[in-house]
């Protein structure tokens, strides 16, 4: 029976390519199924033996906490830069957050207008 792996909703290229590396270093035998065209299905990583499955789900543990970890102090030594923050997307993107903030304050307004009516 096959065991499903990992899905490959929303994981960039380079994650999924280290994936497959590490499945490879440590001959795992797995397959890929690709997201389906429009997006119902996304996807994965998929083995038929049962040890390799427990053994790869092992060393994807290892290596997700290795990628959050890496990750994380990127994004640290970004902060520290001042390249990454949500007043740097502000200002890096100024027309994005203001169509955003707009659009927020009419789906409020438009939801409240019948509740403030009341009174």
């Amino acid at each position: 029976m096959p065991h499903h792996l990992m899905n490959l909703r929303h994981v960039p290229d380079d994650e999924a390519d280290e994936i497959r590396t590490l499945f490879e270093a440590h001959g795992i035998r797995y397959y890929e199924t690709p997201p389906s065209r429009w997006g119902i299905s996304m996807g994965g990583f998929w083995t038929h033996d049962d040890g390799e499955a427990t053994r790869a789900r092992q060393l994807l543990e290892d290596y997700q906490r290795q990628r959050r970890q890496r990750q994380r102090e990127a994004y640290q030594a970004r902060l520290a830069r001042g390249e990454a923050g949500f007043w740097r997307h502000c200002r890096r993107h100024p027309v994005t957050v203001l169509a955003a903030s707009l659009a927020i304050a009419g789906i409020l307004a438009f939801s409240l207008a019948p509740f403030l009516g009341l009174g």
